[in-house]
């Protein structure tokens, strides 16, 4: 079998257009820079686990962020649900698919992933979120089938995602559950499991700012 591709789905950070349910209590340029943290965590990981070269399928043009280790595609398709069977077609093979919501994943985590999915016995690997959904997917072959109609960033997406997989007769293996970023809760918890990280410092930043501010007035 081919190596399992490890693929990036993100948004690039732009103000106004990635993390909008930070604000408030974040204003859209703040979390423009925390999702640009949270980004080049994302693919630091990615590249640190990846056994051939990574693909970054970017909804937006790469900036000073991006890392040169990847392949770079633009999204295609109108919905999440089409743009992620648009990333696994350009893998073209056997991936590991993620976003950029959980800058504490690990490169030893990833390359589990990659490894689960090696095994012949393995046809699927699905990370769930601790929301509901889903942290990473992971397919042995390339199949629309498997996403297009699933209701995405929802509480039961997950759980509609693990049903279609085994309702296409695919052998499921878990991987550990994961946190996304999507409020300022899941952010704060989140930075406090990776202080060293880029996303940690751009939170604590954030923080000290507001501090400053609430602290003028």
């Amino acid at each position: 079998m081919t190596t399992p591709r490890l693929v990036v789905v993100a948004r690039a950070p732009v103000p106004g257009r990635c993390k909008t349910r930070l604000c408030p209590p974040l204003t859209p340029a703040e979390a423009a820079l925390v999702a640009e943290a949270a980004l080049v965590d994302t693919l630091e990981a990615v590249a640190g686990a990846a056994t051939c070269r990574p693909l970054l399928a970017l909804d937006g043009e790469p900036g000073d962020w991006f890392h040169p280790g990847f392949d770079l595609v633009a999204q295609r398709g109108d919905g999440l649900d089409e743009r992620l069977a648009a990333a696994f077609e350009d893998a073209a093979g056997p991936a590991v698919v993620i976003g950029m919501d959980t800058p504490q994943v690990a490169s030893a985590l990833l390359g589990r992933a990659v490894a689960m999915l090696s095994d012949s016995e393995v046809d699927a690997v699905l990370g769930p979120a601790v929301d509901g959904g889903w942290w990473a997917l992971g397919l042995r072959r390339p199949d629309p089938n498997a996403l297009l109609g699933i209701p995405m960033s929802r509480p039961w997406t997950g759980r509609f995602q693990r049903a279609r997989l085994r309702a296409l007769g695919l052998r499921v293996r878990e991987l550990p559950a994961r946190r996304d970023v999507d409020r300022i809760g899941d952010a704060l918890a989140v930075a406090s499991e990776v202080p060293a990280s880029r996303f940690a410092a751009a939170m604590s930043s954030w923080a000290r700012l507001r501090t400053r501010a609430g602290a003028a007035s």
